[in-house]
């Protein structure tokens, strides 16, 4: 993690959830980062593939130059990068991973701006949509905030941290078991 807001993010998200591998969302206290909550925003998901925006703090707002509240965040992302973004955000939801990546950004006058983006679950509950949240923060200091807008977001790198992740089928498997009304029994022998 290169920048201080997401180490700090991430080490209160830490510190928050204890013993258990998600802190729960109502149980989150922002007290302690009250001076991030600009830089966070949290997700939701819904079916097909969509990441709609619950909250996004102000300066991401800035940074793309609209009110993101029931956008769909991945229409912010680069074609090659929302379906690599969208199975990042699955990942961190189904595995309680935090996943860190970096990011590049084009603006309206054709400047690039180089991002972290930080995924963070929350504990599972039942009959609740199930949610993310996460900060992004420019590595350098934009200059052009209020004069250039985002137009689009590319995935560049990206590291799960947390637990040993689940193999390639049992995601597969765990993915299709979580799928609302789907219950998948699988009948394999060893």
């Amino acid at each position: 993690m290169k920048h201080s807001a997401t180490r700090d993010f991430y080490a209160h998200w830490d510190e928050q959830r204890g013993e258990a591998k998600a802190p729960d969302r109502a149980a989150l206290d922002l007290e302690p980062i009250r001076h991030l909550l600009a830089d966070t925003f949290v997700l939701s998901f819904e079916a097909p593939l969509r990441l709609p925006v619950r909250v996004a703090g102000t300066r991401v707002a800035a940074l793309i130059g609209a009110e993101l509240k029931g956008r769909d965040f991945l229409d912010f992302w680069q074609d090659d990068s929302r379906d690599q973004l969208a199975d990042l955000a699955a990942i961190t939801k189904d595995e309680s991973l935090a996943t860190v990546a970096g990011a590049t950004a084009q603006t309206n006058r054709g400047t690039t701006l180089f991002l972290e983006l930080l995924l963070l679950p929350f504990a599972s509950r039942s009959y609740t949509q199930e949610a993310i949240t996460g900060l992004m923060v420019p590595l350098t200091q934009p200059g052009f905030v209020g004069h250039e807008t985002v137009t689009h977001f590319t995935l560049t790198t990206w590291r799960h941290q947390g637990h040993q992740n689940l193999t390639l089928r049992q995601r597969a498997v765990r993915r299709l078991a979580l799928a609302k009304g789907l219950m998948v029994y699988e009948g394999l022998v060893g």
